[in-house]
């Protein structure tokens, strides 16, 4: 992308480490401060729809969501006005913070934008075994915990391919987690829209009220919490699904297909010119072998959340 429309620059672009997909950049100009993120066109496992994502990102700016102002896009670039807060640790945040998150979430499904239809996402995967062995045939740290919860992987797999989703579903952000949030004056900020598509609103709000209600794995759950977020929901003009395990379903299904990319990344071996550092593949790959087996053991345990 052509930056020049974004003012002289004061100093050299500068690589912000950390992202889990994609590299960003923070360009600093006589015009202001820009954070500059380039796509991940390689090896991602869906393509990022730029235009449609850019429209969504406009609208809701102009809505009135907290979140960067939206500067320009190409097919490999987002630009976005450069947003000072504080980052939101993975723990319970507070009912206000989560409430609030509740109400954008229902402003956001509340928009009316155009959407081109994404096709039909691919199955899941079911090669946990061949990735387990040539994990353990290269030598992966994390080889030993894959080989041992292959059938849960497998058995994680068949879950998401036939859980069923009551629906309705809603256009919206699909990935508000506290690594895509910022905290100003203790209110939110939202970031990283490049995942917005449309979503079984279960699969949203589960997702959502159980990343803002618990820490790093699943032994802090705060119920408050995660009420928190449906209360705000409601109060935002929005209307509660029904219960059961589909709450859920998305941040499972979405954890076992980014573990499932990095393990590839990891198995490649070699650090990759687009995308998260091989460091930060290895993290998650790990992260991911360690906690699903959790997660999904404690379904019957999260949807005693809802009720």
């Amino acid at each position: 992308m052509d930056l020049s429309q974004l003012g002289t620059p004061t100093g050299a672009m500068i690589r912000v480490h950390g992202g889990f997909a994609n590299r960003m950049y923070r360009l600093d100009t006589d015009q202001g401060s820009f954070a500059v993120k380039e796509l991940n066109l390689v090896d991602r496992r869906w393509a990022c729809p730029v235009d449609d994502v850019f429209r969504l990102e406009r609208a809701a700016f102009a809505a009135g969501i907290p979140m960067p102002e939206p500067i320009s896009a190409s097919h490999d670039t987002l630009v976005h006005r450069w947003v000072e807060g504080e980052k939101v640790p993975e723990a319970p945040v507070s009912a206000a913070y989560a409430f609030e998150i509740g109400e954008i979430l229902a402003r956001v499904h509340a928009l009316d934008v155009a959407w081109t239809p994404a096709p039909i996402e691919d199955p899941t995967s079911w090669d946990w075994p061949e990735l387990a062995a040539r994990a353990a045939a290269t030598g992966q740290p994390w080889a030993d915990e894959l080989a041992s919860h292959v059938e849960t992987f497998r058995a994680m797999g068949r879950f998401v391919d036939t859980c069923e989703r009551p629906g309705p579903v809603v256009l919206t952000h699909r990935d508000v987690q506290p690594w895509n949030l910022l905290a100003r004056e203790g209110r939110p900020v939202v970031l990283d829209w490049e995942l917005s598509g449309t979503l079984d609103l279960s699969g949203e709000l589960g997702s959502t009220a159980l990343s803002l209600a618990k820490g790093p794995g699943f032994d802090d759950i705060e119920p408050a919490i995660f009420r928190s977020v449906l209360d705000g929901y409601v109060a935002g003009g929005g209307a509660l699904p029904p219960s059961g395990p589909s709450w859920f379903v998305f941040m499972l299904g979405g954890w076992l297909g980014h573990t499932r990319w990095n393990i590839l990344r990891c198995l490649a071996g070699v650090e990759a010119s687009t995308g998260p550092d091989l460091a930060l593949s290895h993290e998650a790959a790990h992260n991911g072998v360690r906690g699903l087996p959790d997660l999904f053991a404690r379904l019957p345990e999260l949807e005693a959340l809802l009720l």
